[in-house]
């Protein structure tokens, strides 16, 4: 019984958006049923006698008092009513519903989150999707702006043979924003075997976004209609519309010399040292409505993920970076927990910095991210990326365990999304729940 009414009183909770639809069903029926009475007191009384008549008059319960006849005819309606309104509940969030989850808490949860801060995400690859699968815990007001510089894989070939935008960064984004168990999901993330055929690497949704792309006549339009077939809540946005190349200047091993690199999968298999790197065509416009999400957010996250090929793309676009100097949103870097062979070898969380402020400029950040939980194996050629305790730090820092128990060289999506909106509250006060 406990149990029963504690359900029964979550469905008034505040925020849920119940009350206001409860009162006027209860309003309607009411006054249907008194319509209804006014006509069937009417009837009785103009009515010429007839045998059916008493029977009316018995299933009236005329024959009790008025009160006892209101009380049982008012708890028949109210559990008709409920009974109605639970089983409509059910049959119209069957596609949403848990079987370990009542209907009350998955409308809360649903409701909470549909008011959640407005979070902008900017990077590729895994660390983009690693951050979102958290962030889509606390909020549905997400944004992820992605690079469109990969020219490898399905998505290079797929570049080269439709003229389209890369669509493999933002598949992912799509996927974890999405519902992972979800068939649909699983699908979209498909990759064709090695079977000789000329499928053979190519994701399933990087041709599904291409045949949109087609269908619509617009990459970004595409890209939409693919987060409503996966139900995202959320957008996942091209920094640029512009067809960009990452070229880099590499300097080789045992050599003063540098050669000129441009592909962004090309320069991680280079061995030397990565000096800077630029996009092709220089200064390509960003997209307006990745431009309108970041001066209107809440919170922006820049990070985890690599530093040259997924993160310094994005902010190499002009107004990208001119709009994150620009917003009154919390701005946050989150700085990888592990270096990456090819491009970050050695590095500190002082030498990611650098290198953005070398390529971008200053007073693009108001704190960073970091890990300060160095536990695990981390795989050869990889090491932890701690902080210099010499030598300061641009921004202030905030350090919590961000490092996935199976994966330690990885940030764990649950840690990292806690930690974010740990920090956002600080900011602004207690969250909407």
């Amino acid at each position: 019984m406990k149990t029963f009414l504690r359900h029964l009183g979550q469905w008034f909770i505040p925020g849920l958006g119940i009350k206001r639809w409860l009162g006027l069903i209860v309003l309607g029926t009411t006054l249907l049923g008194l319509g209804l009475a006014v006509l069937l007191l009417n009837f009785y009384r103009t009515a010429p006698q007839a045998w059916w008549l008493p029977l009316l008059s018995a299933a009236a319960l005329r024959f009790l008092p008025r009160w006892a006849r209101a009380a049982i005819f008012g708890a028949a309606g109210f559990l008709a009513l409920g009974w109605g309104l639970w089983g409509l509940s059910r049959s119209l969030l069957a596609p949403f519903l848990r079987a370990d989850k009542p209907i009350v808490e998955t409308l809360a949860e649903y409701r909470r989150k549909e008011h959640g801060p407005h979070v902008v995400a900017i990077g590729g690859g895994h660390g983009l999707s690693t951050l979102l699968r958290g962030l889509k815990h606390y909020t549905h007001n997400i944004t992820a702006v992605v690079t469109v510089a990969d020219d490898g894989g399905s998505s290079g070939r797929l570049r080269r043979s439709l003229g389209i935008l890369p669509p493999g960064d933002i598949r992912n984004c799509l996927a974890a924003l999405s519902n992972d168990e979800a068939l649909l999901t699983q699908l979209f993330q498909y990759r064709f075997a090695d079977g000789g055929s000329e499928l053979d690497g190519h994701a399933f949704g990087n041709l599904f976004i291409s045949a949109l792309s087609a269908i619509t006549g617009s990459f970004e339009e595409a890209v939409a209609e693919s987060g409503r077939v996966l139900s995202v809540h959320g957008r996942v946005l091209p920094s640029t519309l512009r067809q960009v190349h990452l070229a880099a200047e590499v300097t080789l091993p045992h050599e003063t010399a540098s050669v000129q690199v441009v592909g962004e999968s090309r320069i991680p298999e280079v061995a030397g040292r990565i000096q800077r790197v630029w996009l092709e065509p220089d200064q390509p416009p960003a997209f307006p409505a990745a431009i309108r999400a970041i001066l209107t957010a809440d919170m922006v996250v820049v990070g985890p993920g690599s530093l040259y090929t997924s993160i310094l793309p994005n902010l190499l676009v002009p107004d990208i970076a001119a709009a994150l100097r620009a917003t009154r949103a919390l701005r946050v870097f989150v700085c990888n927990v592990a270096t990456q062979p090819g491009e970050t070898d050695g590095f500190s969380c002082q030498d990611h910095l650098a290198v953005i402020e070398a390529h971008v400029g200053q007073d693009l950040f108001d704190l960073v991210l970091v890990n300060h939980a160095f536990e695990g194996t981390l795989p050869p050629g990889v090491a932890w990326v701690r902080v210099e305790e010499n030598r300061p730090l641009p921004y202030p820092m905030h350090s919590a365990a961000l490092c996935a128990p199976d994966a330690p060289a990885r940030h764990d999506p649950e840690a990292l999304a806690t930690s974010l909106m740990r920090l956002l509250e600080s900011r602004t006060g207690p969250l909407k729940t």
